[in-house]
Formats: structure tokens, C-alpha cells, sequence
């Protein structure tokens, strides 16, 4: 059965220019787009992104720090961070990428879909208050659930991402709070390297942090049962209003940067199992947001399988066979390192 599935796209996302040989390039987001008008023209509602306000970005980001990419406007290409360049259309484009998250989550809340995939960029999940990093600009799903709190009065969202580099960003604003739950795979080897094992939390978010580790030849199985079991777990448990999914297709065996061996099946088997699971804890609303994913036919690819699952909720093409002897180790560790904390007990 399908899903009432949203989507946010908008061709003003494309004018961030990185430059020509930069990975995170318009290029990625066009090929997305040509696939969606040849394979996916009927079948999902369409949310129109709208800029967000200041107040928005002031949620999580200082004032210097905003006003720094409101600068970027006045050259035609300048730098944020490193990693990280931006040109006179970035501000334009990176209130829009927060905007287009709040717009989905909107119409999640007012039940226009019970899915929403936000194909935005710049990125977001390294973004920090004061900074921008890892080609991030903005933290949109940082923004997007302090938005939710404070307007539409969910007190316990759980944020999966799935991207190969840790979402440092995600992770420092809701270390000390009980309201997201972050639970984030990724390889430690790979920028920002972070996102130990020991990383929990702290204070009233003590073990509403989850990061796992994961080695770089996990198989598209392997990878669908470290989240059948963990993720089982967590919704069971903390049974959360709303989901956002940080999702990055860097860990495909294609991407230039992600040096992971997965296909897009492990996509589609993962949000599979996320419909299922959610169905069995009150059915939350699914808030997707576009991170990393640097090869444009492999993100293509992905992105279809995500959206062949929504909208037909088929996932065929996928043999799952038994866990594996190092799934069953990363699992076992996991719960012995949150075994102390009630997010797993209660």
C-alpha cells in the first residue's frame, strides 16, 4: 500500500555554487530532479518551500554567525568554512534548505502527508551554532525539531541518520536533552571524527545519544539488521511524535567520498523497516531530509529506491538472510554501553 508521500524540491536550491570540482555540487540535486519528472510526475504531493525567518535560524545559530552567511550575498564566491564555499545565491539557497524542512514538517503536522523527503542542499547535519562545516551551512533538521517544539509542541523526536560521516552538528545541540533522540551510523575514520561509541550524552540527555560505529565493509544485510534490532529498540522505548531521517547515500559502494560498500538496497530495506516499526508505535509522521551523496547516479539511484518503497511500499528486490557474527557484536556492544540508561529500560 502507498504512502502519502510529500516532496520539497525547488530549482533555486541549485544556484549554491562550490565550484566545479567541489562534491557537494548542483549536479547531484539535477540529476534527483530529472529522475523525479521521468519516474515520479504523479503519485506525491508537492510542498513549496518558503525562506526561513531569522527568528528560524536564530533557534540554533548565533546572531554573528547568521549575519556572516547573510554577507555571503555581496560576493560572488567567498568561503564559510574550508570545506565550505559559498557564492551570492548560498544565503538564498541555505534558508531556503531550513525553510523547505519546516514546510515538510507542516504539512506533516496538518496530516497533508504522512511522509515528507526534503531534497534540499546545502546540507546540514555538521552545522554548528557559531559555524559552518562539512559543506553544511545550516543545521536543517537541528532548526526544524527546535521549531517543532517550540511551535507545534512535540517533546520527543527521534533523529536517524544514516549519512557515513557523523552528524557532529545534530549531535552537540541535543546532547543535554532528553527531547531528540539521535541515534547516528557512521565511520569514525571519516570526517568530522567523531561519534565514539562513549559520545551518550550529558545531563538530562544522558543516553539519548547513540552513535555506532560501523566498519567499511558492513553488506546491504548487514546494514538492515544493525538497524532492525537497534531501531526496534529505540521506538519501542521512547516511542517517539515525530522522526527525521538525516539521509546521507555517501555509505554507497560508488560515492568518491564514502569508501562504504552499500547498495541502494540497503535504502530501500531501511525505510521499509522504518514504516513498519513506526506503525507499531503510534505511527509518527517521517520528516526526510537530503544530506550527503556525492556520486549524482548512485544518489539517484537511492533516492528512487527510498521513494519506489514510499510510494508502492515493494521492497522486492531484497534478500535478507540471517544476522551476521559482527552485526551481533556492534549490537551487543551498543547495549552494554546504554544498558545504564532508562532510554532502553522503561
Amino acid at each position: 500500500m502507498a504512502i502519502k508521500t510529500g516532496i520539497v524540491r525547488d530549482d533555486r536550491f541549485l544556484a549554491h555554487n562550490t565550484g566545479q570540482i567541489h562534491p557537494e555540487h548542483p549536479t547531484r540535486l539535477k540529476s534527483v530532479y530529472k529522475m523525479l519528472d521521468a519516474e515520479f510526475a504523479h503519485g506525491l504531493i508537492r510542498i513549496e518551500p518558503q525562506l526561513a525567518p531569522l527568528e528560524y535560524l536564530e533557534y540554533v545559530h548565533t546572531p554573528m554567525y547568521i549575519e556572516k552567511v547573510l554577507k555571503t550575498a555581496n560576493h560572488q564566491f567567498t568561503s564559510l568554512a574550508p570545506d565550505t564555499p559559498a557564492s551570492e545565491n548560498t544565503w538564498h539557497a541555505a534558508s531556503l534548505a531550513v525553510g523547505g524542512c519546516i514546510s515538510g514538517l507542516d504539512a506533516l503536522v496538518n496530516k497533508t502527508c504522512k511522509v515528507c523527503f526534503s531534497l534540499v542542499r546545502p546540507p546540514g547535519h555538521h552545522a554548528l551554532a557559531d559555524r559552518a562545516a562539512g559543506f553544511c551551512v545550516f543545521n536543517n533538521l537541528g532548526i526544524t525539531a527546535r521549531y517543532a517544539a517550540q511551535r507545534h509542541h512535540i517533546n520527543r523526536i527521534l533523529i536517524i541518520d544514516w549519512d557515513i560521516h557523523h552528524g557532529n552538528g545534530l549531535q552537540e545541540m541535543f546532547y543535554d536533552s532528553s527531547a531528540v533522540l539521535y541515534f547516528s551510523t557512521h565511520d569514525t575514520r571519516l570526517y568530522p571524527y567523531s561519534g565514539d561509541w562513549a559520545e551518550t550524552g550529558t545531563g538530562n540527555g544522558q543516553g539519548y545519544t547513540v552513535n555506532v560505529p560501523i566498519p567499511r565493509n558492513l553488506t546491504d544485510a548487514d546494514f538492515f539488521h544493525l538497524y532492525r534490532i537497534l531501531l526496534a529498540d529505540m521506538i519501542a522505548h521512547y516511542r517517539p511524535e515525530l522522526i527525521f531521517v538525516a539521509a546521507g547515500f555517501d555509505a554507497h559502494r560508488l560515492d568518491p567520498i564514502g569508501r562504504s560498500a552499500l547498495t541502494e538496497y540497503a535504502f530501500s530495506g531501511l525505510m521499509h523497516l522504518i514504516l513498519d516499526l513506526k506503525k507499531a508505535s503510534g505511527d509518527p509522521p517521517v520528516l526526510m531530509a537530503l544530506e550527503g551523496g556525492y556520486h549524482p547516479k548512485a544518489l539517484t539511484e537511492c533516492v528512487r529506491a527510498v521513494l519506489t518503497v514510499l510510494t508502492t511500499k515493494q521492497n522486492q528486490s531484497v534478500h535478507i538472510p540471517e544476522t551476521s557474527q559482527r552485526v551481533d557484536t556492534i549490537v551487543k556492544k551498543t547495549r552494554t554501553i546504554h544498558a545504564p540508561y532508562r532510554i532502553w529500560t522503561h
